[in-house]
């Protein structure tokens, strides 16, 4: 399950970091900009709540619902608890992607810092450690 999981975190993180390093090569050669998309407001806020929503609300949401489901149960299969857990997974790792668009058209700075912290907070917390599983086999206990 571990090895599945990061497997799928790093396939899912990557090609973000990548984006980031070539928009960051690509503005350094050359000035572009899609400043008129970028500045406009309702798109700088809608990505700032994107981001915040991908990252952090609806990963709990996710999370009640799994807990609501299976309460009442003596334990959770680890099929189970592997479907929840890539699902939670992909939902978290679309901050990064709302960041690096927030990057591309170049939104003010606060709605943009936001993104970034939320897509920061998303990579950090959902990384698969061994803790992490040790912790979600103990509260779901996993058979």
């Amino acid at each position: 399950m571990q090895t599945r999981l990061k497997k799928l975190y790093f396939t899912l993180v990557i090609p973000a970091i990548v984006g980031f390093l070539v928009v960051s090569l690509a503005r350094s050669f050359a000035e572009t900009g899609l400043g008129d998309l970028g500045s406009s407001r309702l798109v700088s806020v809608a990505l700032f709540v994107l981001a915040f929503a991908f990252g952090v609300a609806l990963p709990i949401l996710h999370r009640t619902l799994f807990v609501s489901r299976t309460r009442g149960r003596k334990h959770v299969t680890a099929e189970e608890l592997l479907r929840f857990e890539e699902l939670n997974l992909r939902i978290a790792m679309v901050a990064p992607y709302l960041a690096l668009a927030a990057y591309v058209l170049g939104i003010p700075r606060f709605h943009f810092f936001g993104t970034v912290i939320a897509s920061l907070y998303a990579v950090y917390y959902f990384y698969p450690s061994d803790k992490r599983d040790r912790f979600e086999r103990k509260v779901f206990r996993v058979e």
